[in-house]
């Protein structure tokens, strides 16, 4: 027997792996030049990745900056300079402690964007707990799933949560229910029996009383006798590659599953999103988009909080007047928002509710959670003046931000791609069908992304946590993304939708967000979403849901709809079906404003039979 054989290879199965090998060596080589001859490529070996968990990298932060703002939060009227920050969350964490909170303990968080949140954040970091923010829309069934699930010990939870465009929601029905009797003095919950304290954050202006659930614990009686202490705690044997983060994804499947990030992934992903910006400790950022997801905690808080910058929350939850109000009165430097965002912020000032003065400050910011269309990006630059607005793409499982543009990429790389590599992060573009083969320069593919940033796992589901992350040939570990990719000569990463979004119409591959840059391009229409839905003759046609604008008694109609992308684009790329929403009413969105196309789908469907009947 050859040797070759003996090693399980065939001379062709050798011969390919050598003329795999020699194509990586060119392609790396042509990398290094700045050219790329396959979908391959990896960010910048510098800066060197921080090695030490957050509480230790703020710790130096706090020495360096301490006097600085560090946290603003605008609703509550109370600010936080980063030594007072470093103090409260030194006393929150021992009052934690006193309540039974340990190294790898989870604790839920369900808070709007608030001082407490942030206190509690680095609170929980210092212990070497683990943070598990909970979207406070939750209902008590979801909220039982997530702490059972993750057999959590704690819940910080507010008096009421503070929704987007609706009146507060008292959440002690949904405690009531976690625990069965509110009213007893020791908690017991059957539902989630790891359960041992409730912590409530009193949010409601004394709307909520409760004084008489003597099973709750009121946050200030954990704080009020240790906001003098502190003083740092002792050492906590804390490692920097352990989990101190459990992110629920928020995407737009239906099921969300719990992603574990690092201490070491978190603090490197946001110092990186932070240079990329080019913050400095005198920069202000408005960050409307939620901490309980990873684009208000990274993004926006372990960004600001490597750099001594400081950080603005607006508001609870999202508020479009707010926001722009926060910018005015605190004179940001920068903005964070996704798309559905930016065009109600921006409907304020072209409607005349809020003045165009006042946004002079602004600069820089942060466009992600999906697709930016062209037409929103010029008016961003020329209304909000964020002529450095950056473009992250990213994902929960990778801590998140994997590409993004820089302040200075020509305008057209900021609309038509999610910029280049992070420091220390490696991608490539592969055959959906067949993840081992990497396509050429400029094929549309799937995305996959390695490096440091990857989560550990889904937690207590190896099954799906193997579904997408997958080692190659050599063993190393890529997270696929489910993305559809395609990567230029030069390293810019462009994201022409999700796999699963594709319309296949006839044999055709389709992709909305062609067709959603060409109607948003019309001033007749505010927002639009397409889906495909299924088709007798093509298998999938086209359909569009609509927000059209006012223009005085009339509007835009669907077959007006239907001729703007006729003439702008091509035949096969009109819409067979226009449904038309209500301005009132918004698309169907995740927790950090992506739209759920598979409910789209579903409303299309459903509206498509009514009319068969």
């Amino acid at each position: 027997m050859s040797y070759t054989r003996a090693l399980g290879f065939t001379r062709g199965h050798l011969a390919c792996r050598v003329r795999s090998g020699t194509r990586r060596i060119k392609s790396t080589a042509l990398a290094q030049r700045g050219l790329l001859t396959e979908s391959y490529a990896r960010g910048p070996s510098s800066p060197p990745l921080i090695e030490s968990t957050v509480g230790a990298h703020f710790a130096k932060v706090v020495a360096e900056h301490g006097d600085r703002t560090a946290v603003i939060s605008s609703h509550q009227n109370d600010r936080a300079t980063y030594a007072s920050l470093d103090n409260r969350s030194n006393a929150l964490a021992r009052g934690l402690e006193s309540v039974g909170v340990r190294k790898g303990s989870r604790v839920g968080v369900m808070l709007g964007n608030s001082m407490e949140f942030a206190v509690a954040t680095y609170a929980l970091f210092k212990l070497g707990a683990i943070l598990v923010p909970l979207n406070p829309s939750f209902n008590a069934g979801q909220v039982i799933a997530a702490l059972g699930h993750l057999e959590s010990t704690h819940l910080l939870i507010s008096t009421e949560s503070n929704l987007p465009r609706k009146q507060p929601r008292s959440n002690i029905p949904l405690v009531d229910e976690l625990i069965g009797d509110i009213h007893g003095s020791k908690l017991e919950s059957s539902l989630v029996p790891s359960l041992k304290q409730i912590i409530m954050i009193d949010n409601s202006e004394n709307r909520v009383d409760i004084s008489s659930y003597k099973s709750l614990t009121p946050f200030e009686s954990i704080m009020s006798q240790l906001v003098a202490d502190g003083r740092p705690l002792p050492p906590q044997d804390l490692s920097p590659h352990e989990i101190v983060n459990i992110q629920f994804t928020s995407g737009t499947t239906a099921m969300p599953k719990a992603a574990c990030l690092s201490h070491h992934s978190i603090v490197n992903n946001g110092s990186q999103v932070g240079d990329r910006m080019l913050l400095t400790p005198h920069d202000i950022v408005c960050c409307p988009p939620p901490l309980f997801h990873c684009f208000g905690c990274t993004l926006g808080y372990m960004a600001t909080a490597t750099h001594g910058a400081a950080i603005v929350f607006p508001s609870e939850s999202f508020n479009a007047h707010a926001t722009l109000k926060a910018v005015q009165e605190e004179r940001c430097t920068a903005l964070y928002g996704v798309p559905t965002m930016f065009l109600e912020e921006l409907s304020l000032i072209e409607t005349g509710k809020i003045s165009r003065e006042g946004f002079q400050h602004l600069r820089t910011g942060i466009a992600a959670g999906s697709s930016i269309p062209s037409e929103l990006m010029k008016k961003l630059h020329r209304i909000l003046n964020l002529t450095e607005l950056t473009i992250c793409y990213g994902m929960t499982e990778t801590s998140p931000v994997s590409a993004m543009t820089a302040t200075d990429d020509p305008i057209d790389k900021r609309i038509s791609s999610v910029g280049k590599l992070m420091p220390h992060v490696q991608a490539k573009i592969v055959n959906p069908l067949d993840k081992s083969e990497i396509l050429p320069l400029g094929a549309r593919g799937e995305l996959a992304v390695g490096g440091y940033l990857l989560m550990k796992e889904y937690w207590g589901a190896p099954e799906k946590t193997a579904e997408v992350m997958i080692p190659d040939d050599t063993g190393k570990v890529w997270m696929h993304t489910g993305d559809e990719a395609s990567m230029s000569p030069d390293g810019y990463i462009t994201i022409t939708g999700r796999i699963k979004d594709l319309i296949i119409r006839g044999g055709e591959n389709i992709h909305p967000l062609e067709i959603e840059n060409c109607l948003l391009a019309n001033p007749a229409i505010s927002d639009a979403s397409i889906v495909g839905v299924p088709d007798t003759r093509y298998g999938e046609a086209v359909a569009a849901f609509v927000v059209a604008r006012e223009h005085g008694a009339s509007r835009i109609n669907a077959e007006e709809v239907q001729q703007w992308v006729r003439e702008k684009l091509s035949n096969h790329l009109v819409p067979k079906h226009v449904f038309f929403l209500d301005p009132m009413e918004s698309f169907p969105k995740t927790a950090s404003g992506k739209i759920q196309k598979f409910r789209l789908r579903e409303k299309a469907i459903e509206l498509l039979t009514r009319r068969a009947v």
